[in-house]
Formats: C-alpha cells, structure tokens, sequence
C-alpha cells in the first residue's frame, strides 16, 4: 500500500477538505522510468515553489503511446506504474502521486488546478500541450532548469552499448 497514492477524486477530495496542507500546489508530471539524479534535483526544485508537490505519473499504457521503442530496445516502460508511484512517493518532496492514462496531463490540470504547473527547463511554454489548460483558470506555469542533463532513453542507450 502506497499511503501518498491517490486516485484523481480521492486527491481532489483531500485537497477540499484541508486546502491549507495542500496550496499552493505544485503539480509536474511524467514517466519517471528509470529514477536519476535529474529526476531528484528537479522535483526538489519544484517542491520550493509551492506548499506540496503532486506528480502525475503516466501509466503503462501511456508511456507506451508516448515513448518510441527503438529496435532492440526493450519495451517502454522498464519499470512499471505501481513501482514507479511507489519509488516516487518515497522522496521526501513527494506529497502525491497519481497516475493517469491520457497521452498529456491536461484532463489531471483541469481536475487539481494546480496554483504552479513545473515543467523541465527543456520544454517550451508556447510548445507544451498543458499550458492552455494551466493559463485557462489563471495557473502558473514554472520551466525548472535541468542541474543534470540525463533521460532514461540516454541510460538504456548506454547499457545497450555496453552490452554489445
């Protein structure tokens, strides 16, 4: 049982009845696969932006519409959802995670109206899918520098190579 997983309705709930714990929120999302020290420093970043910090983390399913599986690669996600939500909410600036299974997290924004959406340094405002929902109810939308450059598409890659 993972305490800080929450479906979308159990977490609006607990954000109604005590909005003092949770606001302002921060809300990222992604695949977070394979756990890096980019992943740590970023959410640790987006966590001093506001009072709590929720990932929405994609679903399998998800993952596999959104990520290309090069030939020879091993099939995307490595790790799957239930391990990733769990390794996720064991960080301390984790205060929630939720996994959803659409292709973007807009239908999760439109849901938690987050006060501060945070996104990766290497992602544009005019370019991000969620940004029309976050500037729809007066959101912010935060782009946190990438402290060290690292993917999980970079980390197999390597252990592919390293195999050969």
């Amino acid at each position: 049982m993972i305490s800080s997983l929450y479906t979308v309705e159990a977490l609006q709930h607990a954000i109604a009845v005590n909005p003092q714990q949770w606001r302002p929120l921060v809300l990222t999302n992604g695949c977070f696969d394979l756990l890096h020290a980019g992943h740590v420093r970023y959410l640790q970043a987006a966590k001093l932006l506001g009072r709590s910090l929720v990932i929405g983390l994609n679903s399998d399913a998800s993952v596999r519409g959104i990520k290309p599986q090069p030939a020879g690669s091993p099939p995307r996600p490595i790790v799957p959802e239930l391990q990733r939500a769990e390794v996720l909410a064991a960080l301390k600036p984790v205060d929630g995670v939720v996994i959803f299974s659409e292709p973007t997290a807009t239908q999760l924004i439109e849901a938690l109206k987050p006060d501060i959406y945070v996104k990766g340094g290497d992602y544009h405002i005019a370019t991000l899918p969620e940004a029309s929902a976050v500037q729809a109810y007066g959101g912010l939308i935060q782009l946190v520098q990438i402290e060290v450059p690292s993917s999980t598409s970079a980390i197999i890659r390597q252990i592919l190579t390293a195999g050969t």
